[in-house]
């Protein structure tokens, strides 16, 4: 297992309006010790929505208890299920070169650089773009800036559970009401200025 990512995507400070949103469920914490179990994205262009990605993955051992609590994915869904190495190779031909988005995202990016190349051999080398950053910065009145917050925030309906597809669709969201937020102040600003 790769625990240094030489190649590794960078993460940029700009507002993309083209970009895959993208969303992992796991076992765990540490990408060195424990598995994907979903990998989900959404492709916009130009702000819109022109394509979904989601599977689950078989990993070929019982679920975490805590892990089915939280995301109401079973051993019987995921023995149905792909293996890493197709669903991880079917993931990077979606997502392509295209800037990634996410919220944490470097999370997401950790696990899947490590997962694609040791089962794939594919560099996962993306540039991203971490919506808790523009979050933190933008709303520093928010006690937390967890998706369920800033969701919360922009009255986008509450998750019931953590599903890969979801999160992404909240993350888009809750990106495109922080890019009205901007847009609304450098108006603001340039009109003051004239």
């Amino acid at each position: 297992m790769v625990c240094e990512r030489a190649f590794k995507g960078k993460c940029l400070t700009c507002f993309p309006r083209s970009f895959v949103c993208i969303d992992i469920e796991t076992t765990g914490l540490s990408p060195l010790y424990d598995d994907i179990i979903e990998v989900s994205g959404i492709r916009v262009c130009d702000g819109k929505i022109t394509g979904t990605f989601s599977e689950t993955i078989n990993i070929h051992r019982p679920l975490p208890p805590f892990i089915t609590a939280l995301t109401g994915i079973t051993d019987n869904e995921l023995s149905k299920s792909n293996s890493a190495e197709n669903v991880l190779t079917r993931f990077c031909s979606f997502v392509g070169g295209d800037i990634l988005l996410g919220h944490n995202v470097n999370f997401d990016i950790n696990f899947l650089y490590d997962k694609c190349l040791d089962k794939t051999g594919i560099l996962f080398e993306n540039d991203f773009v971490d919506t808790l950053k523009i979050g933190r910065r933008l709303l520093p009145q928010l006690k937390h800036h967890k998706l369920d917050d800033l969701a919360d925030y922009y009255n986008i309906p509450p998750r019931t559970l953590h599903r890969a597809l979801g999160d992404c669709e909240m993350t888009v969201n809750c990106y495109f009401k922080m890019l009205d937020e901007i847009q609304d102040e450098l108006t603001f600003t340039t009109k003051r200025r004239k």
